[in-house]
């Protein structure tokens, strides 16, 4: 399973050059970032609501 990963990261820098690639690696992993804040949030709120009942 790497060597498919490698071989992907290798056709992106390929076809989109270093930075592109690098640019979508870290928006990629941003995104599931913000995702898991927002799912931390939103539990976090429903526990704050939970808890005032």
């Amino acid at each position: 399973m790497p060597i498919v990963i490698l071989l992907l990261l290798a056709a992106m820098v390929a076809t989109f050059g270093f930075w592109g690639t690098l640019k979508g690696i870290l928006g990629a992993i941003g995104v599931v970032i913000l995702l898991c804040l927002l799912v931390l949030l939103f539990v976090s709120f429903i526990a704050a609501w939970i808890l005032r009942r």
